[in-house]
């Protein structure tokens, strides 16, 4: 049977992880994946922001209704830089009957989307086509725009109700900001904090199933680990089911972690932007290795410092000494070669790493392309995040956890 294809609309300043977690956990279940923007072709970027407010866990009582902020919040969120994403596909030349389903990333683009007929013909073609559309945050106003959500249960970023109530939509106040809505083939979501279910209800949509995701993971963060690193392969494992906690030294369940945007942008090294806030889920003093079935190990800046931690190389040696699956990704390979759990493995990390693989004891893979991820035995390492799609299904094979269509 031939691979399900999605088509991702995309437009400059789309939210950040709305559109690259999608993007690279669908391609890891082994969908095709095209990401295009009016305008632009095959090989073009579109610049992305961060959003964040400051509690993203605040509870909407029925009286706030769409007014959301509270005094003791923003009264709307917080813009950065972020990563430059890459187009896959130019938006003129796709052809509509060839894919399964659209995705619609939030942010500011959405606002200028909205406005181009090219772009409401496109939403108005899958909408009565019955295919599934899964739109996040503020990408219910392309929606609103061509006209399709009338007497449809719609969420969104709260500050969008108004819009789709004017449209005719039935509004379904978020609780959380991670609140997601199904409605017969649309799909939509309050913000990125809810990717989990938003990913799954589009892959049971597509008509996927999920198999093997009784999986418990655990994620070794620190300070300054790379935003995308963090966020696309945690939220991924989220979406397939698995109970997925965030462990940092020093820290407790419900603090945060800053993370940084690495991005290659012709510097002769990647450039460093401030990232999202990555909230954590457990405690590390409280972690017991042998509860959990693999270990995830994010790259960035965090690494140089985490593999100085005693208490991290020991429960790494853990997890590789039980022959657990253990991921890591681009400077996570320098806490594994501090641990002394690299000799006889080959690995791949990013280019800089290299001397710590080699004086560790490890068989050095050139990441080229930079994509490019290895596995062996119970090891999964990859060099930077736009391997992430491989990086993920070759950890998934690990852990015996399939998609299927």
């Amino acid at each position: 049977m031939a691979n399900k294809k999605v088509l991702m609309l995309c437009g400059d300043y789309m939210e950040d992880t709305e559109v690259m977690v999608p993007f690279q956990a669908l391609q890891a279940y082994g969908l095709l994946v095209d990401a295009v923007c009016p305008g632009k072709k095959s090989g073009d970027i579109c610049r992305t922001a961060i959003h964040q407010t400051t509690n993203p866990d605040h509870q909407i009582s029925r009286n706030e209704s769409c007014h959301w902020f509270s005094s003791t919040c923003r009264k709307t969120y917080s813009e950065f830089r972020g990563h430059n994403f890459t187009l896959n596909a130019t938006f003129d030349e796709i052809d509509l009957s060839t894919y399964d389903g659209l995705v619609l990333p939030g942010g500011r683009a959405p606002e200028y989307l909205a406005m181009d007929e090219r772009v409401l013909n496109l939403v108005t073609h899958f909408a009565k086509s019955g295919k599934p559309i899964a739109s996040i945050c503020h990408g219910q106003l392309i929606l609103a725009a061509a006209d399709i959500l009338k007497g449809r249960k719609v969420t969104a970023f709260p500050a969008v109700g108004p819009v789709l109530v004017a449209a005719g939509a039935y509004w379904v106040e978020p609780q959380t900001l991670a609140s997601c809505t199904l409605d017969g083939n649309i799909i939509t979501g309050a913000s990125y904090h809810g990717h989990a279910e938003y990913i799954r209800h589009f892959i049971k949509a597509l008509g996927g199933t999920i198999t093997g995701s009784d999986k418990r993971i655990l994620f070794l963060c620190g300070d300054y680990m790379e935003d995308y690193e963090v966020y696309v392969p945690f939220q991924s494992l989220e979406a397939l089911g698995c109970h997925v906690d965030a462990v940092c030294p020093n820290k407790k369940a419900g603090e945060k972690c800053p993370t940084a945007v690495h991005d290659f942008e012709g510097d002769q090294t990647y450039s460093e932007k401030p990232g999202h806030d990555f909230k954590l889920t457990a405690n590390f003093k409280d972690i017991d290795a042998s509860s959990y079935d693999a270990l995830v190990i994010p790259g960035g800046r965090a690494p140089e410092y985490l593999a100085l931690d005693p208490a991290v190389i020991k429960l790494v040696k853990d997890f590789m000494e039980a022959k657990k699956p253990v991921a890591s990704i681009c400077h996570g390979q320098q806490i594994l070669s501090a641990a002394g759990v690299l000799k006889g493995k080959k690995c791949t990390a990013y280019p800089a790493v290299k001397l710590n693989v080699v004086l560790g004891g490890g068989t050095w893979l050139e990441p080229d392309p930079i994509d490019r991820c290895f596995t062996d035995g119970n090891l999964v390492t990859g060099a930077a995040w736009p391997g992430h799609p491989q990086f993920i299904s070759q950890f998934m094979s690990l852990l015996g956890i399939k998609v299927c269509f």
